[in-house]
């Protein structure tokens, strides 16, 4: 880690050396990455569907506007689609193309979504690969896999776990994983955990 870090440094100080960079601005940018984007924006999202039925119908309908309505807009979040998770259909999210994924309510993309590996079988395979991740479908319940691409991309809302229903909105959003709003990954809930 040491080795990175000045690896960075040497980087940022050659960038700002160059002419092609400002310390501010690197400051900046990393102060938006660490701040303004990330899983929690995306679970927030998700935690206000569940517990506010209007907004869960604006979502599903217009995702885009209901997501900015929140404050969380940029960084591949102009095309938004949320695509909601059911005791019938499980959603799952690839881009097949290369790494296409809402930064802003999602943060920086795992490793994995990058992958050629993932993005070509979850088409292909996506019980499999859900499987691999740990989510085992019934057989009855339906996969939808949506590719994400620099035109649309998508969220998925997971189901609510079962036992929450006293839950304050600030504890629901720790029960939400960055997995489970790709598709990934299943909540369960509290009293399992």
């Amino acid at each position: 880690m040491k080795d990175v870090a000045a690896r960075i440094n040497a980087l940022e100080s050659l960038m700002v050396e160059k002419g092609l960079a400002e310390h501010a601005a690197v400051d900046a940018v990393v102060a938006s990455f660490e701040n303004d984007m990330g899983p929690l924006n995306g679970a927030r999202v998700v935690v206000r569907a569940w517990t506010d039925p209007a907004y869960q119908a604006w979502l599903l309908s217009d995702a885009t506007a209901a997501i900015a309505d929140m404050g969380f807009t940029g960084l591949q979040t102009e095309h938004l689609v949320a695509v909601e998770n059911t005791d019938d259909v499980h959603n799952v999210v690839v881009c097949t193309l290369c790494s296409c994924y809402p930064w802003t309510l999602l943060g920086i993309p795992p490793a994995w979504f990058k992958y050629p590996q993932y993005r070509a079988r979850v088409v292909k395979e996506p019980r499999s690969v859900l499987g691999e991740f740990g989510v085992v479908l019934g057989p009855d319940v339906q996969i939808k896999v949506w590719d994400s691409s620099a035109e649309i991309r998508y969220l998925v809302i997971p189901q609510r776990p079962a036992g929450t229903d006293g839950m304050s909105a600030e504890e629901l959003i720790t029960l939400v994983t960055r997995n489970s709003m790709v598709g990934t990954d299943l909540l369960t809930s509290p009293q399992a955990a």
